[in-house]
């Protein structure tokens, strides 16, 4: 299939998603608005529909809250309760800070909308009207921020800590076995039939997942509870690498919102210094359990998020993307990247973030390797996820070996970046 077969089949998924004000992940299993989902959906558009991208953003920042937190799911008025857990579980409008006239739920996910704002910024032809978005937007991006530098700042160096696994946007990665494992056992009812990407979400393991949940709920989403009292805490490397390329971008945006950069600036430090001293080992970054304390020996795609970070040491650079390229990761896989360390007992090529290959990540890759001027490895990520989507279509997610579909089909992130994709393709 040539370029513009595959833009014109991508505008196709995104239309069909599209609801009028924001794009639902796919149709059927996923009927709202998710944040990371409609982030990424954002970035894809940028170069193409400038209003469009917008609005999916302005989409997702009407959920957020009044201290800040722009929460995971937004939902959409039509079906409310087709997906489990919906507002009903999340409550939301029972709390002060929530905002009126929509549900949502009570968790966050990776901060990467300041990140998407800078490329719609960047890449706009209609210079005002990306102005007036960036001013509109600015306030809102810098409000998360502080909510994450206080209220998530439960290890107290300068990280976020994520207090649901649902919060990496990384569900199932076996990173989060262990301190869902230390949980007491409930009855949580959430039980979902199969147990891979082509059968619908795991299963039985989901029930501390919702156990979580409810706990945080029940707390009246208290700050004091989460710090004191909430038995998972995790700072997570993805999750603070996307905030700290956010503050970046930021930085950059706000001469456009007439702002000082020189918060975000020191946030940018503050974040860096943390994963430094807090996650790095062995030559990775790797996930910190507050709770049950220690690192996680697990290496996941999550591993490689700091690259983001477009000062990090080179040092450093240099020995994450050898594991990046090694036969731990890359070198083993037909289609790049495993979601986890291939040579590790919890791979699994068919389970949700336990071995696929998702679009999403390797987009974030590329464009790590793109802010390293790792010009050969940009164009590797972007080849193979081009012929990924080329192979099997816009699924959910990818086995790394043969690039079969897995999850989901008409999936929008999927199609969103590959548009993203095929617009680098043309610049080179």
């Amino acid at each position: 299939m040539d370029d513009a077969a595959l833009g014109r089949e991508a505008w196709a998924v995104l239309d069909a998603n599209w609801t009028g004000s924001a794009t639902v992940p796919a149709p059927g299993l996923y009927p709202h608005q998710w944040n990371w989902d409609s982030t990424f959906v954002a970035i894809g558009l940028a170069r193409r529909d400038t209003r469009r991208a917008g609005t999916e953003l302005l989409s997702l920042m009407a959920g957020q809250w009044g201290n800040g937190m722009v929460p995971h799911i937004v939902f959409q008025p039509v079906r409310a309760e087709v997906y489990f857990p919906g507002p009903s579980v999340w409550r939301s409008r029972e709390h002060r800070s929530a905002p009126h006239g929509v549900g949502t739920s009570g968790l966050t996910q990776p901060p990467l909308q300041a990140l998407a704002l800078w490329r719609i910024w960047r890449h706009a032809a209609d210079r005002d009207t990306a102005a007036a978005l960036v001013r509109r937007l600015y306030p809102m991006l810098v409000a998360q921020h502080d909510y994450l530098a206080t209220v998530r700042d439960l290890g107290g160096a300068g990280l976020a800590a994520i207090v649901h696994p649902w919060e990496s946007g990384m569900d199932d990665s076996p990173v989060w076995d262990a301190p869902l494992e230390a949980l007491p056992v409930t009855g949580a009812p959430y039980r979902r039939a199969g147990g891979s990407c082509g059968e619908g979400r795991p299963g039985g393991h989901h029930d501390p997942f919702v156990t979580l949940a409810l706990r945080y709920r029940d707390s009246g989403y208290d700050p004091a509870y989460l710090r004191d009292e909430h038995p998972f805490a995790v700072e997570d490397p993805m999750f603070n690498g996307i905030w700290l390329a956010s503050c970046q971008a930021l930085a950059e945006l706000a001469p456009v919102a007439g702002a000082d950069a020189g918060p975000h600036r020191a946030a940018v430090e503050r974040i860096r210094a943390g994963l430094l001293e807090r996650l790095w080992a062995d030559g990775l970054f790797r996930v910190r359990d507050l709770r049950g304390g220690g690192l996680s020996q697990v290496c996941t795609v999550g591993c490689f998020g700091p690259l983001l970070d477009r000062e990090l040491p080179a040092d450093r650079v240099a020995e994450l993307v050898g594991v990046l390229e090694s036969a731990r990761f890359m070198g083993a896989a037909g289609y790049p990247v495993p979601s986890c360390e291939i040579r590790a007992q919890q791979f699994d090529r068919s389970r949700y973030w336990r071995g696929p290959s998702w679009v999403n990540t390797n987009w974030l890759l590329r464009r790590a390797a793109a802010v390293h001027d790792l010009a050969g490895l940009a164009r590797i990520l972007g080849a193979s996820t081009l012929r990924l989507v080329r192979q099997a279509g816009f699924r959910e997610c990818f086995d790394p070996f043969d690039g079969s579909g897995r999850g989901s089909r008409d999936f929008s992130w999927s199609a969103a970046l590959t548009l993203d994709l095929l617009a680098d393709t043309v610049e080179e």
